[in-house]
């Protein structure tokens, strides 16, 4: 009988690298981290996307994550619903807002795309912290998806504080770097194994 079960491994080295519980304090050292998850999982072979899962008052390190499509062969594992994922198994809650004394933000390298914006809505958060635009990243060639232009402010209406441009030149040198290392743009219809 085949296995029907979904894996989303993260490496040794994030853990390492991003130790949960850790202290962040402000969004430039959180942004910092992300983009660092996304730079190192490049030079691991990954796609150039970092995210991580944070409490927003103390800035406790909650989850790491990085884009997993090639390595996991899912086209979900982007770096935001990894990192979300491994956040609500580590809370015990699909609903990161089940706690009345905490809230957490998530903090991605690069603006969601169309599947992340969505995984925003249903995660629980009330924060989210983006570095490069989705322009950015459409330029480095991904597809980012029929975003709405509008898509912070149906966040924010929704009670998910939006902080943009957070270090965006570091995120996008990132992007830029994947590409001229010649990294695979893993966009539907492009590559197939």
């Amino acid at each position: 009988m085949p296995d029907s079960a979904v894996h989303i491994d993260l490496p040794d080295w994030v853990a390492a690298m991003a130790p949960e519980g850790a202290c962040f304090p402000d969004a430039e050292a959180r942004m910092r981290l992300a983009i660092a998850l996304a730079d190192a999982n490049v030079a691991h072979g990954g796609g150039p996307f970092g995210a991580a899962v944070f409490e927003r008052t103390s800035g406790r390190l909650v989850a790491s994550g990085v884009n997993r499509v090639l390595a996991d062969g899912l086209s979900i594992a982007h770096a935001e619903v990894v990192a979300l994922s491994v956040a609500q198994q580590r809370l015990g809650s699909f609903d990161l807002s089940w706690e009345a004394d905490r809230d957490y933000e998530l903090v991605t390298s690069a603006e969601p795309c169309v599947q992340c914006f969505g995984a925003l809505f249903w995660a629980g958060l009330r924060g989210l912290v983006c570095g490069a635009h989705s322009a950015d990243a459409q330029s480095a060639g991904f597809d980012e998806g029929p975003k709405p232009a509008d898509w912070a402010e149906l966040l924010q209406a929704r009670g998910i504080a939006v902080t943009t441009d957070v270090l965006r030149e570091e995120a996008t040198a990132v992007l830029r770097a994947y590409v001229a290392l010649g990294g695979i743009i893993y966009n539907p219809g492009q590559h197939h194994p």
